[in-house]
C-alpha cells in the first residue's frame, strides 16, 4: 500500500467512527428508529451523499454498533472461560468484566438495551446472534466440568443461555441504578448467579425416587 493510500484509508476509518460516535451521542435522546441520516452527517460534518461510502444504511451502522459493543467481550469473556479453577469464579469474574464495560461504556450499553427490543429488525437480529454466541461459548466451556457430566448439549446450552441472560439483566440494572446503586446491583447480581450455579448442580437430581432420562435430561 502507497503512502498516499494508506493515508486516504486511515481518513476513512476516522470517518467511519466518527460517524459511529455522532450516532451513538444521538441515541442517547432517541431510538435508532428515528434516527435521520442527515442528523449523524451534520453532526460529523459531511455530506449525505459521504455517508455511503461507510455504511448502506442506518440501520447498518447500528449492526456496527452491536459489533464494537458486544463483539469486542468475546475474546475477553473466552479467556476467562478457559482458566482452569472454579466454574462459578470464572462465570462471576465475566459478570464483573461486563458490569465493568457497563460503567466504562454507558451509551454503547444503552443502545443495546433500548434497541434488543426495537424496532430496526436487523440490528435486534445482530443483538439476538450476539447473545446466542455468548452462550454458546459459555456452554462450551461448561461442557469440560466435570460437574456437567452426562449433561445432553441442548441443556448446556440452556445453561449458558441463563447466565448470558443474567448478564444481560445486570447491564440493565447498572444503567437504571447509577454510580450510587451500581455494588448494590453487583451484590444481588453475584447472588443470583449463585443460585443457578447450585441449581445447575442438581439438575441430573430429577424428582425423588425418579431416575434422571436417558442423554442427561434432568427433567
Amino acid at each position: 500500500m502507497s503512502h498516499t493510500a494508506g493515508i486516504r484509508q486511515s481518513q476513512k476509518l476516522k470517518t467511519r467512527q466518527a460517524l459511529l460516535d455522532a450516532a451513538l451521542g444521538l441515541l442517547e435522546h432517541q431510538s435508532l428508529s428515528s434516527l435521520g441520516l442527515r442528523e449523524v452527517t451534520r453532526a460529523v460534518g459531511i455530506t449525505p451523499t459521504a455517508f455511503y461510502r461507510h455504511f448502506e444504511s442506518i440501520p447498518a451502522l447500528g449492526v456496527a454498533l452491536v459489533e464494537q459493543t458486544l463483539g469486542s467481550l468475546h475474546g475477553m469473556i473466552g479467556a476467562i472461560l478457559t482458566e482452569t479453577g472454579d466454574s462459578e469464579v470464572r462465570l462471576d469474574r465475566s459478570v464483573g468484566l461486563i458490569a465493568r464495560h457497563v460503567r466504562e461504556q454507558p451509551a454503547h450499553f444503552r443502545f443495546i438495551a433500548r434497541e434488543q427490543h426495537g424496532g430496526v429488525g436487523p440490528v435486534r437480529e445482530a443483538i439476538a446472534a450476539q447473545l446466542q454466541l455468548f452462550a454458546e461459548e459459555v456452554a462450551a466451556a461448561l461442557a469440560t466440568e466435570p460437574e456437567s457430566q452426562g449433561w445432553a448439549e441442548e441443556d448446556l446450552l440452556m445453561l449458558g443461555g441463563l447466565y448470558v441472560d443474567h448478564m444481560v439483566v445486570t447491564a440493565s440494572a447498572i444503567l437504571d441504578a447509577g454510580p450510587d446503586g451500581a455494588a448494590r446491583v453487583a451484590r444481588v447480581a453475584r447472588r443470583r448467579l449463585r443460585l443457578i450455579t447450585l441449581g445447575a448442580l442438581h439438575w441430573l437430581d430429577g424428582p425423588p425416587g425418579v431416575a434422571p432420562r436417558a442423554g442427561g435430561h434432568g427433567r
